[in-house]
């Protein structure tokens, strides 16, 4: 597959920005971030690799880790919570595994350079998924339109599916999923992904993709590329990444039809600049999967695991079977769910780093079911329970509905609890994105034409 077909449209590659457009937080509680100054490859090959060749006209930015959580008894209770009036941060100790089987030490950010994933590969049981569910980068969930949507940021179609980490190496390739489990082991056309002379290779040869597992034609949608060849782009620019991901894939034969020693194809998925034409066609425009909403990556965001701002995503109910969150039936349950991790003097927090604590719960609960710190617990949200005061979220009433499933390795994040309120009550809706870009595609306009008189 070329770049045309892909949605990308390659062009010269400019000059990263040093300064990152975030997303408006009228409604976010304030959370420092990176500033985003792009930080050359990590590799001299790499880039000069880059510069040898064109960039993509579109592309977008990451997702990432959290804590592993542990189980704790259930019970149905209806208990209201004593809130705090504001969200309280905290800090979490849970941090990727330094040495293979030595306990998580308490850090402040997650050291993935210091254990790579050909040690992680080495791993085992629950020690593995603990260091693979922290690897991924998280999309916060858009509830403000972000300021110069049309310049600084991409678009593209979320495929429906499973997201997983995609590790080529030793001559194998394995995905696994959010929680850290895994979800296929198979031989495949990526760079040391199978034992045959055409892609193996020496072992710190290895490669990292971040992908949605689409079932019903059994493909790997690649969204980001983490590592190609043993080179890390994590300190490089969604429009590095993209770029890279663009000219690199389709080289190895790995978009190509499954074969004996390539089970799964691979797939890019069109990434659009995010203006009028790019929205649009990232709405409406037709692909060979299953949406599930639409993604926005900013062009200069480094891949940051865990959940960042600057990368978002967005539902409505004509791009997303999943608009509003359903239950293990697949229904759409009369409350909005919730679920929470239980951390000390009994607070329930969000998965944010810092977690948002949202509330408390009840002391006889507590004493009742023997629940432990890190359990994730589910929430029924009563009619009125949420508020939004001074542009923050407020939970009042709830009812306890027992353990989250356990293949669940994080609380949600306080973004989506809040897009999920937002969504059954006043959603932001298509026209909403619309309007924003072209109102800032017009202020661009009049500013040019005011430069020209001058």
């Amino acid at each position: 597959m070329n770049s045309s077909e892909s949605g990308l449209h390659l062009k010269a590659p400019k000059n990263p920005k040093t300064g990152l457009g975030r997303q408006g937080r009228k409604h976010i509680l304030t959370r420092k971030i990176s500033d985003g100054t792009p930080r050359p490859p990590t590799s001299v090959q790499a880039a000069g690799d880059l510069r040898s060749a064109e960039a993509p006209r579109a592309r977008s930015p990451p997702p990432g880790p959290a804590p592993p959580r542990r189980a704790a008894p259930s019970a149905h209770v209806s208990v209201l919570h004593r809130l705090s009036p504001r969200p309280e941060p905290t800090h979490h100790l849970d941090q990727p595994i330094s040495e293979p089987g030595a306990e998580p030490e308490p850090e402040s950010e997650p050291q993935h350079r210091d254990f790579n994933v050909v040690q992680a590969s080495k791993l085992r049981g629950s020690e593995a998924r603990s260091w693979f569910a922290r690897q991924l980068m998280l999309p916060e969930w858009m509830i403000d339109v972000p300021p110069r949507l049309n310049r600084d940021w991409y678009v593209f179609a979320r495929p429906a599916g499973k997201r997983c980490f995609v590790v080529s190496s030793n001559g194998t390739t394995v995905s696994r999923l959010r929680n850290g489990s895994v979800l296929h082991h198979f031989p495949s056309a990526l760079p040391n992904g199978a034992r045959t002379k055409d892609v193996s290779g020496p072992a710190h040869v290895f490669c990292i993709l971040d992908c949605i597992f689409h079932e019903p034609d059994q493909t790997y949608y690649v969204i980001d590329m983490v590592c190609w060849r043993g080179y890390s782009l994590y300190d490089c620019t969604a429009e590095f990444r993209f770029f890279w991901l663009n000219s690199k894939l389709t080289e190895t034969g790995a978009c190509n039809p499954p074969s004996v020693y390539h089970r799964y194809r691979f797939s890019v998925v069109p990434i659009y600049d995010c203006d009028q034409n790019g929205l649009h066609a990232a709405y409406a425009g037709a692909v060979p999967y299953g949406k599930d909403g639409l993604l926005f990556y900013n062009k200069n965001a480094h891949y940051q695991t865990g959940n960042t701002p600057l990368a978002l995503v967005w539902k409505d109910e004509n791009c997303s079977q999943y608009f509003l969150d359903t239950d293990s039936k697949g229904q759409v349950p009369s409350q909005q769910q919730v679920v929470l991790e239980l951390q000390e003097d009994r607070k329930l927090a969000t998965s944010d780093d810092p977690p948002v604590v949202l509330g408390y719960l009840d002391g006889d609960i507590l004493q009742k079911s023997g629940l432990r710190t890190g359990t994730l617990l589910r929430f029924a949200i009563n009619d009125g329970g949420v508020r939004i005061v001074d542009g923050k979220l407020e939970i009042a009433d709830v009812n306890y509905a027992g353990k989250a499933n356990r293949a669940r390795a994080f609380a949600d994040s306080y973004s989506k609890v809040f897009f999920q309120y937002t969504a059954r009550h006043s959603p932001l809706k298509i026209d909403d994105l619309v309007a924003s870009v072209q109102s800032s595609q017009d202020q661009e306009s009049e500013s040019s034409d005011i430069e020209m008189v001058q």
